[in-house]
């Protein structure tokens, strides 16, 4: 059911199992911080996959997941240091739950989201320096729709991923969100976060040079899925705290086939 197997239908047999060996990896250690409750844990099992890592690219991996990694990284340009981000932003979950900034949340995303778009365009091909660009302002796209998506979801976990500046601008207080109060004054909010995820969006689709469009397909199907998934929240007046609102699959499938 993930929007992520949607887009991974047009690659070769080579990228499929490069791509699907980076999405295990981001699965992995995203999911040791939303499973583990002592800190102490998640941190140890984070510290082992960056020993991991560091094991892959002297070929010498030990966990299902790190030889397939291996295998990907014979064959494409992938870079340790972000998986090392990737990393770096798990443990920026652990160790707080909360943004004072933008540019404090921006750091978050990058490292989230921007890291494996950059992994991404590795396994599908590019030749302008731009593409990377489109690789970091789409990652920042989609996680910040992640982040308006799941906020009721967060709040139960006494995490707020909105700024703590913007809150305040708005007239609101943490406690707000975490008790899921839903006001003209919330709307508001999100709206101004939705318009930053479409400009993020829009920012990234400027940056994609034409004669890497068709190498990008993938990425422009993500796009395509999150981007009609952030016009459902808005649709729906952003009542996230009751629901997690979704695309259905029938959605997504035409989404990915479309042109």
């Amino acid at each position: 059911g993930s929007s992520f197997y949607y887009s991974f239908l047009f690659l070769t047999p080579p990228q499929r199992q490069a791509i699907t060996a980076i999405y295990a990896f981001c699965r992995e250690v995203d999911d040791i911080v939303d499973e583990y409750n002592s800190q102490q844990i998640a941190q140890i099992k984070l510290a082992w996959w960056r020993t991991e890592i560091s094991r892959v690219f002297h070929n010498k991996a030990a966990h299902p997941i790190g030889l397939a990694l291996q295998q990907a990284r014979t064959n494409y340009n992938l870079s340790q240091e972000l998986f090392d981000e990737i990393i770096q932003g798990m443990q920026m979950d652990l160790q707080q739950k909360n943004y004072k900034t933008f540019t404090e949340l921006e750091l978050y995303c990058y490292r989230a989201a921007s890291a494996v778009g950059l992994l991404a365009i590795e396994v599908f091909g590019y030749d302008n320096p731009s593409t990377i660009e489109f690789a970091k302002n789409l990652g920042l796209a989609l996680q910040l729709i992640n982040i308006l998506r799941d906020v009721g979801e967060d709040a139960k976990r006494n995490r707020i991923y909105i700024p703590l500046e913007e809150l305040n601008n708005f007239k609101l207080s943490p406690q707000d969100i975490i008790q899921q109060r839903y006001s003209d004054k919330f709307i508001a909010l999100m709206q101004f976060q939705a318009k930053r995820a479409e400009f993020y969006y829009n920012q990234a689709l400027d940056n994609l040079d034409p004669n890497d469009k068709s190498r990008q397909h993938c990425s422009l199907v993500m796009a395509k899925i999150y981007f009609a998934l952030l016009k459902k929240i808005e649709k729906h007046e952003f009542k996230v705290f009751n629901k997690k609102i979704r695309l259905s699959l029938p959605h997504k499938l035409w989404l990915a086939w479309s042109r």
